[in-house]
């Protein structure tokens, strides 16, 4: 892999009197840095503009290194940029190519920098940009959930309790839930993105430079809107790729919630919803069977980005002050993180955007609470006439009938303050009609939701 004739195989070698290893180099050397190259790219173009502006280097010099910059720019954004097996990282592969761009002027690019502050930098770019994307897809799919509540109207189904009945409610309402969480995950990118937008530039190997650096000038330069306060912390702190990875967690675990749904949604024993042909697949041995893979990935996919989090904060826990090599690991496992959602977010959505709902009638004991709230609102204390209520629910349980099919008989006989209308409110489309409550699942309700989140994702 390595030759004598690899003169500058690394940023490092001038203490070294032989190449390095191929077993240290296939150990140490990790590729998967290399989706940082746009923004290596650019940390290096501020960098080298602050050089000039500063007297660090002489002004000319810093005009051929920012047009070379630029070049190597369009080469990378064009994907005619060429890796080599000798490039140990991004940050080798930016400066060996600029040095084929410019000549030797490119070995002044890292004065005043380390490997430490420009991964840091380069890390941070790199987020906050997909922290945009990210928000870009959940708010996509919102919307696309948002158009599916407006496509089931006024469908009344159970919600569920212990995965028992519990009370009538808008299927609209219940695909709402899940959108409000959503919209929690879209706040929490929003906050991060600000956290990410601090530059670490300057703060060089650990202790800063005795060159006259201005790191406001580079963090102007790349549109961040701080710059660190301490070097020490801004090489060797990696909480802002822990929340980062914590974010994709959480959202997935909101998709995985409503995967799970789906999946039981597609039951014989639920049937309320059919996905379609091409978003579900077939078994090998099963002619009839219909498999929603896309959710049940979306859910297992779940756990591995929840170990992701657990991973990253696992990495840093018992580091020293200030860079260690360890954090190369970080990177494998925050990108990993990331891509993982972008794809359950784009497949899930698909999924669900194209399903056909056709809910079944909620039981006929979805009445209840319905019933004892009829006599806490005529002065019952509610912990009686949840138990006068209970009554009437054992005594039709003992006679094989349920709320649904009670007349007055069977609550009078129980309780004489119960009048005929109160039989009215058994109904799954009287009892949702009657809630009255805040945020609560009555269609009037949905309306505002659907309101306020449109305005939420605009």
């Amino acid at each position: 892999m390595l030759k004598e004739s690899d003169d500058n195989v690394t940023l490092w070698g001038g203490r070294f009197d032989s190449l390095p290893d191929e077993i240290l180099w296939r150990y140490t050397v990790d590729t998967s840095d290399r989706r940082l190259l746009l923004d290596d790219i650019d940390g290096s173009l501020a960098h080298a503009a602050m050089l000039g502006s500063a007297n660090i280097i002489p002004a000319a010099e810093a005009a051929v290194l920012g047009d070379g910059l630029a070049r190597l720019r369009e080469e990378a954004a064009n994907g005619r940029f060429e890796w080599q097996c000798s490039d140990e990282d991004v940050h080798t592969a930016v400066e060996r190519r600029l040095t084929e761009l410019v000549g030797s002027v490119a070995g002044k690019l890292h004065t005043g920098r380390s490997r430490n502050d420009q991964v840091a930098l380069d890390t941070r770019l790199y987020l906050r940009r997909n922290a945009t994307e990210r928000r870009n897809d959940i708010i996509r799919f919102v919307d696309g959930l948002l158009d599916k509540v407006e496509g089931v109207g006024e469908i009344v189904v159970p919600s569920y309790t212990h995965l028992q009945q519990a009370q009538a409610v808008p299927l609209a309402h219940h695909l709402l839930a899940h959108a409000w969480m959503l919209v929690r995950d879209l706040d929490r990118f929003a906050a991060v993105e600000v956290r990410l937008s601090e530059s670490p530039l300057g703060a060089g190997a650990a202790g800063g430079s005795s060159l006259p650096l201005n790191p406001a000038t580079t963090a102007a330069e790349l549109n961040m809107q701080s710059v660190f306060a301490n070097s020490m912390d801004a090489v060797a702190s990696r909480d802002l790729l822990s929340e980062y990875v914590f974010c994709c967690a959480q959202t997935m675990v909101h998709l995985s919630r409503l995967a799970t749904e789906a999946i039981l949604w597609a039951t014989a024993e639920f049937g309320w919803a059919t996905f379609s042909d091409a978003l579900t697949s077939g078994s090998s041995a099963l002619p009839h069977k219909q498999n929603p893979d896309i959710a049940e990935l979306v859910r297992g996919r779940a756990a591995a980005v929840i170990g992701d989090a657990t991973a990253v904060l696992t990495l840093q826990k018992g580091l020293p002050l200030a860079y260690n090599r360890d954090f190369q690991e970080d990177k494998r496992i925050v990108f990993h993180a990331d891509d993982t959602l972008a794809a359950s977010l784009e497949a899930l959505g698909a999924m669900i955007g194209a399903a056909d709902f056709h809910p079944p009638p909620p039981s006929g004991w979805i009445g209840a609470l319905d019933l004892a709230e009829v006599l806490a609102s005529r002065g019952v204390p509610f912990r009686e006439a949840h138990h006068v209520v209970g009554r009437v629910v054992m005594t039709l349980i003992a006679d094989g009938r349920t709320l649904a099919e009670a007349d007055i008989d069977d609550l009078v006989v129980i309780d004489e303050r119960f009048i005929a209308d109160d039989l009215d409110v058994l109904d799954p489309i009287t009892s949702v009609a009657r809630r009255l409550s805040p945020g609560g699942g009555s269609h009037v309700s949905v309306q505002g939701q659907l309101e306020r989140l449109r305005e939420a994702i605009s």
